[in-house]
């Protein structure tokens, strides 16, 4: 078996692959093959020509991984800060949430660029800490119940699983700093989601 590192995705790569649809073959050299439309121009006359479209299934990993890691990859509130000046660190004095704390959507972030923090008003950013609340919070996620939240273990772990992104699960152990996740399914969004609740 032979490991390398997969290329950084790009908007090219989510475009082309958005209208590929079911599981992946296991073979990263396969191509999925898609017939689209293109207008070709030819003096004064433009018309359509159908045209087939190669996507490789290595190319369709490295998209799949990022819309993944984009929508569900998550931290407890807490374990990163944000200094003033912009970087952003791994808080050491985080000692994990609160038995409570770990019980509510709002106590988790998405791990990327905040979306849904820069559309919020002022009187909706006031009770927000600045240094701690600088990424969206998975309570304000849509559809609304796309999360399920289960105690395990007699209340010694939180796990939180994607009802969007079938096979994510993420773990914490309350009042520890011991968190992760794992995503382990077919590559296939629950696009039928907002119609299951």
């Amino acid at each position: 078996m032979e490991w390398s590192l997969l290329p950084p995705a790009t908007e090219e790569m989510m475009v082309q692959t958005s209208v590929v649809k079911g599981r992946f073959m296991g073979d990263p050299s396969h191509e999925y093959e898609h017939t689209e439309l293109q207008k070709v121009n030819e003096g004064d006359k433009v018309f359509e020509e159908e045209v087939v479209v190669r996507i490789k299934e290595e190319t369709r990993l490295v998209s799949i991984i990022d819309q993944i890691d984009r929508a569900v990859a998550i931290l407890p509130r807490g374990a990163l800060f944000k200094t003033p000046f912009g970087p952003t660190h791994v808080n050491r004095t985080f000692e994990g949430l609160t038995l409570s704390e770990a019980k509510k959507l709002s106590s988790y972030f998405h791990f990327r660029e905040p979306v849904e923090l820069k559309n919020k008003t002022l009187l909706e950013k006031a009770d927000l800490d600045p240094s701690l609340d600088f990424m969206d919070s998975l309570e304000h996620d849509i559809p609304k119940g796309s999360w399920s939240i289960q105690m395990e273990r007699g209340n010694a772990l939180v796990v939180l699983r994607s009802l969007l992104w079938p096979g994510l699960t993420f773990y914490h152990a309350p009042y520890t700093k011991n968190c992760g996740y794992i995503y382990v399914g077919t590559g296939e969004k629950n696009i039928d989601l907002p119609f299951m609740l």
